[in-house]
């Protein structure tokens, strides 16, 4: 099998090229396939590195100078000051470098060789910078190397591509050509509604005379109020974009077209399929990609990942604790805590990170802190700058507490780092970067996690009570705020819990160590690249992954189960729509549905906050205490000069009232809040509510709902 990685971070043995986790992702697979003897090609760019390339490896310059356009078709609405289009005039090379196996192909141009030490455009340039279209510049350039200089052999190639962010334009491009299957990775969770300016992308589509429906993959208007809302806050989540002008979700386009969806846990399947217990999950329901998601459950499986074999293989007792953390300055023999990313302050939650260091070392100043925010690639003679004033400052007024660091390091560095820890933090938000790699090589050390209990790392097993006999460490609650003073708060007391149990329960913290090396040391390459070349393989014969019935009924996707399934699975579809307080569902399981049901319904959508089910059940059930309790739940009256807003919810931990004209956070607590607001709102009450158990929801209520406010939990609580 000749398998071709498309990927734009892909060199996992060289620091000087490694950003982030993508890097040893795409070459560890591609290092294991290369070992059970298939072809391995990559494509990636060269990133202003091919002096570096040329000192360390032996690196062949190929006959291949592609002179080609990219046209660019900007957003008049983002790109203003800019001309609405302009055509990138490149003249692509291309570099070999065979390594361990592996052919790896740099492609070289005046776009791909830009930002040699970011490697990555930053978000922010969007709009102002055209370094911003580098990624689609490889998007173009690596597809005409591919279509046309790279040697496939006679068989079909299989094309896995890396982050769809990266290869949109590869599904529909290759789609109908014989010589290919693609295969879309998705190392981690981008914003699915995330969108390409559709007059952008039906120029490149016709730069490679490809025809997709692509009024198929956009979405309708926003309309409503909570509509609306939804889409005003949600990208302060950072779990969606706002809408393009005339935009198409990348990853509709993708998952329409790829032959199989890849990824790499199964909690990551399970959150990128249904966004469950988010701000998302409501929105999400409504969007043409959701759609999508489903129609192509049969063609997504869950490939794996993995710490590297070279890792694997070093030996820990070979490395002096007393050594390493006394050369950064720090006591040996205090609780060392390890937290090892690039810099991304928002998604791997180092704001709140720092906030709890500040908060901890007040509370207990005998700990130690070793933190790594690479800021740019790392290697010899790299000057990292600093890359948030306040983490220094901090580390700054700690100097024998806090190690600060903020380069890239190489693996020697990080293993003495992670044997010589005892706990490593890794508390990441919104679910889109995750610490899979970075996690799983400290935990196979022995170091015991503090993370985020989201459901992409949930085979880390550290979210499991401590008590629980397979539990590695502890968890703080999943965030979608930045800058949280809850996580930083749930963080700074894990913290300061973990250095007891150091101290007082030395045998409980080794049998959390031991319990993370053995699982973390069962995650291996070879598994991975095993489970994916048997579905690579099937794939070309015709035999998909295929969507289970068990996985349907846990999502609540009742409308994609066959007829036999209703009969084969009765029990679990029963158990899952009565978790959802879905009667629809329900119905079609039993015979008949009686009071008790009814209630067992109610009560599972009540705790859910599904305040619409609610209202139905409530209706059959013919209860007025239960529709007190829903009509009673917000209460809003005149005070004085201004109007002020109630709302009751015995389970919800916090509750935000979104208006056109901004976000009010209530206060309040025991299920109890309230705020007041200068002028009557005009339209629907829209809130966004956190539940204690984690879960996000919505609700909209009438903006004259002047009836007294119900006791709180009346009428429920019922046997």
């Amino acid at each position: 099998m000749h398998i071709v990685k498309f990927a734009f971070e892909s060199v996992g043995f060289d620091v000087r090229l490694m950003r982030g986790g993508l890097a040893s992702l795409v070459w560890n697979l591609a290092r294991e396939f290369a070992d059970q003897g298939h072809r391995v090609s990559v494509i990636t760019p060269a990133h202003g590195c091919l002096d570096h390339l040329r000192a360390h490896y032996e690196l062949e310059e190929l006959d291949y100078a592609d002179r080609h356009t990219v046209p660019l078709v900007l957003d008049r609405d983002v790109w203003s000051g800019h001309p609405a289009e302009l055509d990138l005039r490149l003249t692509t090379r291309a570099h070999r470098l065979r390594h361990e196996g592996v052919d790896i192909y740099f492609l070289s141009d005046e776009y791909l060789d830009l930002l040699p030490e970011r490697i990555y455009p930053a978000r922010a340039s969007e709009g102002r910078d055209l370094a911003f279209f580098k990624p689609l510049v490889f998007q173009v350039s690596g597809l005409r190397f591919l279509r046309t200089h790279l040697d496939l052999g006679a068989e079909p190639a299989v094309v896995q591509a890396y982050e769809p962010y990266y290869h949109y334009l590869l599904p529909p491009v290759l789609r109908s050509d014989p010589r290919f299957l693609v295969v879309s990775t998705l190392a981690s969770n981008m914003p699915i509604n995330q969108q390409v300016h559709r007059p952008q992308l039906e120029r490149l589509l016709e730069l490679f005379d490809t025809e997709t429906d692509l009024d198929a993959l956009a979405d309708r208007p926003a309309r409503g109020a909570l509509a609306r809302a939804m889409t005003a806050q949600l990208p302060s989540t950072h779990l969606a974009d706002p809408p393009v002008t005339d935009g198409i979700s990348y990853f509709a386009l993708v998952a329409a077209g790829s032959d199989l969806l890849d990824f790499l846990t199964p909690g990551q399947l399970d959150f990128y399929s249904t966004f469950r217990d988010t701000p998302f999950e409501r929105a999400f329901q409504d969007l043409t990609v959701a759609r999508v998601v489903r129609e192509s459950a049969a063609r997504q499986f869950v490939g794996g990942c993995a710490v590297p074999d070279g890792w694997l293989a070093r030996d820990p007792a070979g490395v002096d604790r007393a050594q390493v953390l006394g050369d950064l300055g720090l006591d040996p023999e205090l609780p060392t805590f390890y937290h090892v990313a690039r810099f991304s302050v928002h998604h791997k939650g180092q704001v709140e990170l720092f906030r709890a260091i500040d908060a901890v070392l007040a509370a207990d100043p005998d700990v130690n802190f070793v933190v790594r925010c690479a800021v740019a690639a790392g290697g010899d003679g790299v000057v990292s700058a600093v890359g948030d004033p306040y983490f220094q400052e901090v580390a700054d007024r700690h100097p024998d507490r806090v190690r600060l660091d903020w380069a890239m390091a190489g693996e020697d560095v990080l293993h003495q780092e992670a044997v010589a820890a005892d706990y490593c933090l890794f508390p990441s938000k919104f679910e889109l970067d995750s610490f899979l790699i970075a996690q799983g090589q400290l935990m196979a050390c022995g170091v015991v996690p503090i993370g985020t209990a989201q459901e992409v790392t949930t085979h880390y097993r550290h979210q499991l009570p401590r008590e629980h006999p397979e539990a590695t460490g502890f968890a703080v609650p999943r965030s979608f705020t930045e800058d949280d003073p809850f996580l930083a708060a749930a963080l700074a007391d894990r913290i300061l819990q973990a250095a007891r149990l150091h101290r007082e329960e030395p045998g409980e913290y080794r049998r959390l160590s031991d319990n993370a090396r053995a699982l973390a040391r069962r995650f291996t390459w070879r598994k991975a690249a095993t489970t994916r070349l048997a579905t690579f393989a099937a794939a070309a014969a015709g035999v998909l992954p295929g969507l289970t019935p068990e996985r349907a009924a846990r999502y609540g996707w009742f409308e994609s189960l066959a007829d036999t399934d209703w009969i084969t699975h009765v029990r679990e579809i029963a158990e899952a729509s009565l978790l959802r307080g879905d009667l629809a569902a329900y119905r079609r399981c039993v015979s008949t549905v009686d009071r008790a049901a009814l209630e067992q319904l109610f009560a599972a959508a009540y705790a859910r906050a599904d305040f619409a089910r609610c209202a139905e059940l409530a209706g059959l059930l013919d209860d007025p205490g239960l529709t007190a309790v829903l009509e009673g739940r917000c209460l809003v009256e005149r005070v004085g000069e201004g109007v002020r807003i109630e709302y009751r919810l015995q389970h919800a931990e916090s509750v935000l009232l979104v208006l056109p004209s901004g976000e009010h956070r209530l206060t309040g607590s025991d299920g109890h809040f309230t705020t007041v607001l200068a002028e009557e709102p005009p339209g629907p009450l829209v809130f966004q509510l956190r539940l204690l158990g984690g879960r996000c929801a919505w609700d909209e209520r009438p903006v004259d709902a002047r009836r007294p406010a119900a006791p709180v939990g009346a009428g429920l609580g019922r046997d």
